[in-house]
This record gives structure tokens, C-alpha cells and sequence, in this order.
């Protein structure tokens, strides 16, 4: 029985153990952490992502959970509405295969999928790694070692694996912060099964209200010093950016003061590699590509990185360094097209000026006329193609 040893409890942690254990691997997952995360923004399923999803036998325990549709409402500092993006036109945005989702839910449909091949160890993290031509061992924080056939690095954007194996030169840090706060309750001032959102010059906030338990606020401004940013604390720091916004905006950040711990508060950043693979050692999800929440494909990439790791590696004609390179080399262009396309996204998500504020209103209501919707899926299915 071939052995994986996998760093990271996220996302592509869980889908690499849940595809591996699918294909007859022993997988013990080391995860930092106390326990499974729960909390977390919204994702959405795309592609390739959903594909995999679907591979992984995912979409039934996700159906019940999915969030579905929904309206967008792009306010005015104040919080009085602009214009409406039904949520007819979100859909053609998705395309016909894709599925919403809270990151907490689909972590745990890759927990459900994961544990019967999975050994996890949490509250651990890796201290040493030394790989030969046939086999990684891996020295754990509680003093064990482990040896294994293959080490998966999904530790995120700070990957230390990354840090070891390949250097620390690899993180491009954007000047940037994001957000993404859970509610425990639903805001007032927004309408249930929609969201509003308000995008000026540098800065965006969205809230979304589908009832309790369900609802959410995203922030992200442009700083000049992210990391001091960071260091202030979500609250803090959220306040002083978004304190003078009116509309769902103050309900939400009090909803955070009474748990800001809660909040997923982090610098923007990608990660940029020519290879993520290095003899016996692999990296998976950001801590291989980081496309940023810009681009919004952050957990189909690592869901579609981690089912295509499982094809190859069930192939009987090559070693496992060998499996790795070409997994790598096939998967690249999608990569290097999204990281593109979060560059770009920037400017949406933070516009420079008031002018760019105004052009972007002025696509977002082109894009409702009648006709432009489908228009506008055939690009996106292109997109995602």
C-alpha cells in the first residue's frame, strides 16, 4: 500500500487525501491546527472545479448546502441602492455547471469523503523533511517521524513545506487586504437571498444575507503596508477603512466585534513557481499557485490539482517524480491564465479613482441589458473551458 503524508487540513489537503484514499493510498494528514475549520466566504464550484466535485462524489452532500442564486444590490457609500444585478444574470456568470458553496461545508463533504483512508493529526506541524530516490521521511512537532511514498505541501499561501523544500523567494505580496467575516445573523438593511455591495476607489464591501448561519460580509481595500494592516487585527483595521459606510456595513462589523476571532483577516498575495514538484515532494492548492480571491477560483484549482493528481499517479509506466513533473507541466496554463485574470480583477475589486469606479457601474449595467445574457455565458463557458 503506497503511503501519503499530507500537510494542510484545507481545501486541497482534504481533496488530495479523499482522492488518494479513493485510489487504495494510507494517508495521514498533519494539520496545524486544533481542529477542522468550519467558518469561511463563499466558493464557487466552476469547471474543471465542479468536475472534480463531481468525480470525487462531492455534489450529493453538497446539493443540501448549496446557496443557489442571488440577487446583487450595488450601493451608494450610504448604503441607497445604485442599480440591481438580478440573479437570472449571476447564473449565466457561473455557467450551467457550477455550484455555491460555504468553504466550512465543503471542507466537511472532503472530511466525510477523506476519513475512512485518513489518519489526521492535528495540532501538529512538520519540523524536518529528507526525501532519497525512494522514499520522504518527515520529522512531525510531537517528536514522531513519518515515512512515506509522497509528501503533498497544502499548507497554504505561508506554506512552510514550500519554505523548506523550495525556498521562501516564491510569495508575490499585492498591496491588498481581504476579509471574509461569517454572521451568525442575517443584516437588517440587506434582503434575504440577496447581497449589496459597495465598490469605490480602492476598497470594496459586500454582505450577503440568506438567513441565519448563512450570511456573510467580504472586505478588501488597497494599504500601502498590508502587514501592518494584519498585525492591527481584523476589527481594528476594518473599522478604520469601512467605519464611515452606511447601509448593511455597521451591523456587520458589530456582529464581528463580538467574535473577531472569526474572521479570516490576510494580506493579498500569489505564489509564483516555474515547478511544484521536487523529487518525491509535491505542492498542491496555494500553497503551489495562489490565485488570490481576485480570481475566485481558488478551491476549483484545488480540487481539479488534486483529482488530476490521483490520475497521475495510476499510471503504471511512471515513477512517482516523474508523475509529478507531468501532472505539473498539464496542469500550468489553467493556473498561469487565472493568476492573469486576478491581475486584473484588482482594479474591480479596488478601483484606482472615481473614474474607474464609474466605468466599472457603467459594464455592470451593460451587462443586464436583454440580450447580453447570453452573450455572456458563452464568454464565461470559453472562460472556463
Amino acid at each position: 500500500m503506497r503511503r501519503a503524508v499530507i500537510v494542510g487540513a484545507g481545501i486541497a489537503g482534504l481533496a488530495a487525501a479523499a482522492r488518494l484514499g479513493r485510489d487504495g493510498w494510507r494517508t495521514t494528514v498533519v494539520e496545524r491546527a486544533p481542529g477542522r475549520r468550519s467558518s469561511g466566504y463563499l466558493v464557487n464550484l466552476l469547471g474543471s472545479g465542479y468536475d472534480a466535485a463531481q468525480r470525487l462524489g462531492l455534489l450529493p452532500a453538497l446539493s443540501d448546502r448549496a446557496l443557489g442564486s442571488f440577487s446583487t444590490v450595488l450601493v451608494r457609500a450610504d448604503g441607497r441602492p445604485k442599480f440591481t444585478v438580478p440573479a437570472a444574470l449571476a447564473e449565466a456568470t457561473l455557467g450551467p455547471h457550477a455550484m455555491t458553496v460555504f468553504r466550512g461545508d465543503l471542507e466537511a463533504a472532503l472530511y466525510a469523503a477523506a476519513r475512512e483512508h485518513t489518519e489526521f493529526r492535528f495540532g501538529t506541524t512538520v519540523t524536518a523533511i529528507e526525501q532519497d530516490a525512494d522514499r520522504v521521511r518527515v520529522t512531525l512537532s510531537d517528536g514522531s517521524t513519518e515515512e512515506a511514498d509522497l509528501l503533498v505541501g497544502a499548507d497554504g499561501v505561508h506554506s512552510a513545506t514550500r519554505t523548506s523544500v523550495f525556498g521562501a523567494q516564491y510569495r508575490v505580496d499585492l498591496p491588498y487586504v481581504v476579509a471574509a467575516v461569517p454572521l451568525a445573523e442575517p443584516v437588517a438593511e440587506v434582503p434575504e437571498s440577496s447581497a449589496t455591495t459597495f465598490i469605490g476607489p480602492g476598497r470594496t464591501a459586500a454582505v450577503i444575507s440568506l438567513g441565519p448561519g448563512r450570511s456573510s460580509a467580504f472586505f478588501t481595500y488597497r494599504c500601502e503596508d498590508p502587514g501592518w494592516e494584519v498585525a492591527r487585527g481584523a476589527l481594528d483595521a476594518l473599522r478604520a477603512a469601512f467605519a464611515d459606510l452606511g447601509g448593511g456595513i455597521p451591523e456587520a462589523l458589530r456582529q464581528l466585534a463580538t467574535d473577531p476571532a472569526s474572521a479570516y483577516f490576510d494580506q493579498v498575495s500569489q505564489v509564483v513557481m516555474p515547478r511544484w514538484s521536487d523529487g518525491r515532494v509535491l505542492l498542491l492548492g496555494d500553497a503551489a499557485w495562489c490565485v488570490t480571491l481576485f480570481a475566485g477560483h481558488g478551491a476549483a484549482l484545488a480540487l481539479a490539482g488534486a483529482d488530476r493528481l490521483g490520475t497521475a499517479l495510476n499510471r503504471p509506466d511512471q515513477d512517482i517524480p516523474t508523475a509529478l513533473a507531468g501532472w505539473g507541466a498539464a496542469l500550468r496554463p489553467e493556473v498561469v491564465k487565472r493568476q492573469a485574470l486576478a491581475r486584473r480583477g484588482m482594479h474591480q475589486y479596488a478601483p484606482p479613482s472615481r473614474v474607474h469606479v464609474w466605468l466599472n457601474d457603467v459594464t455592470m449595467r451593460a451587462i443586464t441589458l436583454p440580450g447580453v445574457r447570453g452573450v455572456l455565458r458563452r464568454a464565461v463557458e470559453r472562460q472556463n473551458g
